[in-house]
């Protein structure tokens, strides 16, 4: 598993990620970002709904609500064209991240 604080700065970027095929809730995000770390990072609910409501602040996405089965409603999400902006600014910096750790990395 990876330790939270390794990734922490790349949260915001993964909930971009998870919303750039279309809105969706805090549990499915979750739930997804699971399956597709293969159960390597597992996102707490604390930090992914700070990480919405920062998200929100700085217009990266909006929620909305929508009517679920049994009248319950659920928060979803939708990235904005602030968020697609700033999450190609966050993979470029991943980019340039990976190439300088990189050159700090050698198998022992």
């Amino acid at each position: 598993m990876i330790s939270s604080d390794i990734i922490r700065g790349y949260n915001d970027t993964i909930i971009l990620y998870m919303l750039l095929d279309g809105e969706s809730y805090g549990y499915e995000i979750s739930k997804n970002i699971r399956r597709l770390s293969e159960e390597k990072y597992v996102m707490k609910e604390t930090t992914l709904y700070s990480a919405f409501t920062r998200l929100e602040k700085n217009g990266y996405i909006v929620s909305f609500f929508k009517e679920e089965t049994f009248g319950k409603r659920r928060t979803y999400y939708r990235i904005t064209a602030a968020g697609l902006d700033y999450y190609r600014e966050k993979c470029e910096e991943w980019q340039l991240t990976q190439e300088v750790v990189n050159r700090f990395i050698k198998e022992l």
